[in-house]
Order: structure tokens, then C-alpha cells, then sequence
């Protein structure tokens, strides 16, 4: 295999000609990782070579030494199975060696993983859940341009398969409507999807009446042809509005055994293929690239938290005042406000999730995004990966629809805070469509996330609070209705924790609540009381991490736990009270009363006593255990 001798960079000022020799590096070096480590995408990398080619050489302002910049421009690959090609980039960069390529590409414990992660510092954000690259695009260009001030681009390749993904269009939706100048998404449209032809195939007039009527410029290109691509890319840095690059392309370029051949998806050449490959291809080459030079970080910009932060003095509430946590999470949001680096963003229900008391405060760290879950969830992780704090909010119910993006902000290591109001079937007359009952399962089960459900309107403002300082994924779970104030103003709501706001030496059985159930329980436990037994309430606030301490406590102490939750019995407050006792071989006598049926429409007494986990059904329940 003969290797071209090193020779001088490319830069901007390179001709065509040597550029298209670096389209060719790329894909000798996406052939040869991708038979090197037995598995990978060698055929996706190929078409859009070219492209990355051009881009990296003369139109990508980035300092590869430097990835910290704050005023260097993004590039997301949001077609990520073609991470070959990405990192044959980061080795013409010079950012790796081609001894890390060969040898590590998709090897245990190494950074160049199947699908690129921030593990690397040239990667903002996981990718490869198809259909996201270009949502995280535009959360990015919106900070950069309303946020930061800074003049950076963001880049975006996409495959065509994704392209019939409807969080694309939410994306390019709200690209068209902010005006978004500094984003730029290249389609490289390879007719082949994973298991045949795509959806529009080489249409590419369809694309760009599509990414027309989503107020976005189409640029058509030959997506092998550099001068168009070149022209393309310049044209789409104007500064006149969002842009999309639609570029025909051949599945599997330079490569004669496999261009636009079905079933070559996702396989690696076999080494003697390859080795026709990379000779069809000219060969191993050695070039450099030393593209475009972001301006100086300097102090340009705003940076998050710039500013004097004033202080945050959190709503305060009397005990015995009925307040709804929907409206004390607004509060204490707005009084964030006083820290330059939080954001909010909402789904178009901000006058019932009282996100919108932040908008009134702080209208230019507000972002709207309507109906539109997915992308609200996108642009909250865009502004994250920019140092920002976004609270984005929504009903419980309507964040199951952004699932993928918030386990892929896990994968990304992305730090934000997500609230779902209206909350199980306590919300009453709207009916099932409208209530979460999912929402504890999906948060709980999310890599490292934190789990929170406040039941009065002080521990909700503390929690809220508490949530702009914590790592990770974290989610505050609100109720509709207005329920009394438990706690004072200034009480401590760790995170972790529990409160016990009734207890005694006598205490025959727990109940454990959180939200309207703890209400329910308190009540539970005065029908109780009146009848001669004595009931502990557990306050069950934190739901991730628990309060192993205090349950184990009270599963000793009293011997019985009745545990109740507006949510169904899956991945719930049950689940986790189980999973906090079993470690220590801790068997209470154990009920678990959960909203197992399909609610329908109702008052919230009727259906809290519907679903089982009413006052009435909780003292029963806590008289059964007993009576065993």
C-alpha cells in the first residue's frame, strides 16, 4: 500500500485540485478504519466527502488546537453512523494520529467510539439518533446569535434517511422563523437508506421545496462537484438567512464495487476489497489541513453568567395558603432570573406551566418554541453544551414525546433542567390525553438524572432552586391544583432528602406520598388517627436519588409502608422505595396503590378515588397490612 509523501497544509487559499486530493485521504481513511476495526460505515462516509472536504479547508473557521474557542464555528454530524469520516477529519486536522484511528476506531475503552461523543473536545453533543443533529443545530445558533453575540456558523451534515424524521422539520421550522443566518445544514442526499432507496430518493427539487416552505433557502448542489460545493457554502455564509445544501450524492463514491449498490450499509470492506478500494482510490495519503481562523476568544461575546447576578430571593408562602407548585416552580423560575446564565424555554403552555412569569421578567433569556416538544428539548441541550442553564417546560404528559432527545442529552453529558406540570390524574376533567402518568419511569430511567416532586409550594420553589446547581438531567414533576402550604419559608429541601411532617414513637404504619398523595396521605392518616392508629407521613420529594435512610427507618420502626402514587405502578414512587429497601433485605408488609386503569374525565376528587389512591383507599389499604 504506497503512502504519498507529507506536503504544505491546505488551507482556504489551496486549489480545487488538491482539495479534491483530501476528499480522497478522507475516504481511503473511512475504508481503511472501518475494515480495521471489523464493523462501522464506510459507504455513508463516502459520499459525503467531498463536501466535509471542502467545508474543512475553506469554509470551517475552527482552531483544532484550540476547540475552546469560544468563537470558533460548530460542526455536528448529525448523520453520526458516518463517524469514519469525522474522524479521517480530525486526523487531516491534526487533532489524531493515524495510529489512533486504525487501532482504536470502535475498540473498547477508547474515545473514537461507533457514533462521536463529547468524550472528544471537537464534539459538542452525541449524534446518531437520526433526525436530532439538526434540532441541536439551531439551540446552538440561537445562543450564539441572542445569547452570546458571537459571530460563529454552525454546521450540520445529514443524511437523506433522516430527512423523514418530523423532528427535522420542527427544527427547520424554527430555523426559518428566527431567521438563523449563522446555521447551515448540508443534506447529502445518497438515495440508500439502511435497508433500500429512501423516501425521495435523488428528488432533490422535493427536498428544497420542502426546506422552501419551512422559511429556509435551498441550495442545490452536485454534492461530488467542489466548485458548486464551494459556491454553496459561500453563498450560505452570507449572513441572509438559514440554509439548507442539498447535495446529490453517490452511497459508496470512488469505489466502483460498491457506489450506489444496495446492502452495503453499516459493513465494513472485507480486506481485499479494501485494499482495491483504497488503491481505486489513489492510495494512503498524508495531507494536512489548516482551514480558516476563528477570530481571537479574547473577550468577545457574552459569556454565560456575564453580568452582575443579583440576588435570588425565592418566592415566599404562608403555611395553610393553598398554592399549586405549577405556579410556586413560575415564582421561583422568574427569581432565577437573577442569574445571567438561566434560560427558559416553553412549548407554547406557558400561562398554565407558568413559565411565562420568566418571559414577563426576563424576555430577552425567553425562548418560544410552541408545539413543538422535541425541538424545545433540542434547543434546551444547544444552549447547555454553550454553558447556559435552560429550564424547558412543558405538561408531564407531553415530555414523553421528547424521550429520545433527553436520553441522548444523557449520552451528550448535557447539564439541564426539564419541569412537567399537570401531573397524572389529579388534573381532572381534561381527561387521559393530558395526564402524565409515565413521566417518574422515563426521568427515573434516564442515565443520571435527578428526580423530583415537591407537594407544596415551598419545597416546589427550593427544588427549583436547587435544580440550577445540580450535574446532569433534572427533573421537577408539578401538580395542577392548589393544595396548602406544608412547610416555611426558608425550610431546607436537600436533595436526597425527605421530610416527615407527621410522626410519633407509636407509629403503627408509614404512608409515603409525594405531591397530591402526600395531602391524601396526611388526610389518610387523621382518618386513621381517629380510629386509634398512629400513621407516619413520609414526604417523599426526592424520588431520585431516595431517601434510603428514612424509609429503611420507617420500614423498621413501624413494620408497614403503604406507598402511593398519581402515576402508574411502573417505574414509580413504588419501584423506587422497593429498590432503596431490598439492598438491606428490609420486607415490610407492602402496599403499593398506583393509577392502574384508563382514567377518564372527572373532578380530581373523583378520579383520585377512581384510580384507587384516594384518603379513603390509603387508610384501607394501611388497615389491610395491619389486620394480616
Amino acid at each position: 500500500m504506497t503512502t504519498a509523501p507529507p506536503t504544505a497544509p491546505l488551507g482556504p487559499d489551496s486549489d480545487l485540485s488538491e482539495v479534491f486530493e483530501l476528499a480522497q485521504q478522507l475516504r481511503v481513511d473511512s475504508v481503511r478504519a472501518s475494515t480495521s476495526a471489523g464493523s462501522g460505515h464506510p459507504t455513508s462516509s463516502l459520499s459525503a466527502a467531498d463536501l466535509m472536504a471542502v467545508l474543512m479547508t475553506r469554509h470551517l473557521r475552527y482552531d483544532w488546537a484550540a476547540p475552546d474557542n469560544r468563537a470558533g464555528d460548530h460542526l455536528i454530524f448529525s448523520k453520526g453512523h458516518a463517524s469514519p469520516l469525522l474522524y479521517a477529519m480530525f486526523k487531516a486536522a491534526g487533532a489524531i494520529d493515524d495510529d489512533e484511528l486504525m487501532t482504536t476506531y470502535r475498540r473498547s475503552g477508547h474515545r473514537l467510539q461507533g457514533h462521536p461523543t463529547p468524550v472528544l473536545p471537537w464534539v459538542d453533543l452525541a449524534t446518531g439518533s437520526l433526525g436530532q443533529g439538526i434540532a441541536y443545530g439551531v439551540g446552538i445558533a440561537l445562543a450564539g446569535r441572542d445569547l452570546e453575540r458571537l459571530p460563529y456558523r454552525v454546521w450540520v451534515l445529514c443524511g437523506d434517511s433522516e430527512m423523514a424524521e418530523g423532528s427535522v422539520w420542527e427544527a427547520l421550522d424554527k430555523a426559518g422563523q428566527h431567521r438563523l443566518a449563522n446555521f447551515v445544514a448540508l443534506v447529502d442526499v445518497n438515495r440508500l437508506g439502511q435497508s433500500g432507496p429512501t423516501e425521495l430518493e435523488w428528488d432533490t427539487a422535493a427536498y428544497a421545496r420542502r426546506v422552501e416552505a419551512f422559511g429556509c433557502r435551498a441550495l442545490v448542489v452536485d454534492g461530488h462537484d467542489l466548485a458548486q460545493i464551494d459556491r454553496a457554502l459561500t453563498v450560505a455564509a452570507d449572513g441572509t438567512g438559514p440554509t439548507v445544501i442539498v447535495a446529490r450524492t453517490v452511497k459508496g463514491r470512488g469505489v466502483s464495487e460498491v457506489a450506489d449498490k444496495d446492502g452495503w450499509h453499516g459493513k465494513p470492506l472485507p480486506e481485499d476489497m479494501a485494499g482495491r478500494a483504497v488503491a481505486e482510490l489513489g492510495g494512503v495519503r498524508r495531507l494536512a489541513v489548516r482551514g480558516p481562523v476563528p477570530p481571537a476568544a479574547g473577550d468577545t461575546g457574552a459569556r454565560p453568567g456575564d453580568g452582575t447576578a443579583g440576588p435570588v430571593e425565592l418566592p415566599r408562602y404562608e403555611v395553610g395558603d393553598e398554592v399549586a407548585t405549577r405556579v410556586a416552580f413560575g415564582a421561583a423560575l422568574t427569581a432565577l432570573g437573577a442569574r445571567p446564565e438561566v434560560v427558559a424555554l416553553d412549548a407554547e403552555v406557558g400561562n398554565s406551566t407558568h413559565s411565562e412569569d420568566f418571559r414577563k421578567a426576563h424576555p430577552e433569556r425567553f425562548f418560544q418554541t410552541y408545539i413543538a416538544e422535541q425541538q424545545m428539548v433540542a434547543e434546551a441541550v444547544g444552549m447547555a453544551v454553550r454553558g447556559f442553564r435552560p429550564y424547558a417546560t412543558t405538561f408531564a404528559a407531553f415530555l414523553t414525546r421528547a424521550h429520545d432527545f433527553i436520553r441522548m442529552a444523557a449520552v451528550s453529558q448535557v447539564t439541564l433542567s426539564l419541569c412537567g406540570t399537570h401531573a397524572g390524574v389529579e388534573i381532572g376533567a381534561d381527561g387521559p390525553s393530558q395526564m402524565g402518568v409515565e413521566d417518574l419511569a422515563m426521568m427515573r430511567a434516564v442515565l443520571g438524572s435527578t428526580v423530583l416532586y415537591p407537594s407544596d409550594a415551598t419545597s416546589a420553589a427550593a427544588l427549583t432552586a436547587a435544580m440550577a446547581d445540580l450535574d446532569g438531567i433534572s427533573y421537577l414533576r408539578t401538580t395542577r391544583g392548589a393544595y396548602p402550604v406544608l412547610y416555611a419559608s426558608g425550610e431546607t429541601f436537600p436533595v436526597g432528602g425527605s421530610k416527615t411532617p407527621r410522626r410519633s414513637e407509636d407509629d403503627a404504619v408509614t404512608l409515603v406520598g409525594a405531591g397530591v398523595t402526600l395531602h391524601e396521605c396526611l388526610a389518610a392518616a387523621e382518618e386513621l388517627a381517629a380510629d386509634g392508629v398512629r400513621a407516619r407521613v413520609v414526604d417523599l420529594y426526592s424520588v431520585k436519588p431516595v431517601d434510603t435512610d428514612t424509609l429503611v427507618r420507617a420500614a423498621r420502626e413501624t413494620g408497614a409502608l403503604v406507598v402511593v402514587e398519581d402515576h402508574h405502578p411502573e417505574g414509580g414512587i413504588g419501584e423506587a422505595v422497593l429498590s432503596a429497601l431490598a439492598p438491606g433485605g428490609h420486607r415490610p408488609a407492602f402496599a403499593h396503590l398506583a393509577v392502574t386503569g384508563l382514567p377518564g374525565s372527572g373532578t380530581t376528587e373523583e378520579l383520585l378515588d377512581e384510580a384507587g389512591i384516594s384518603r379513603t383507599h390509603i387508610a384501607r389499604a394501611a388497615r389491610e397490612l395491619l389486620d394480616r
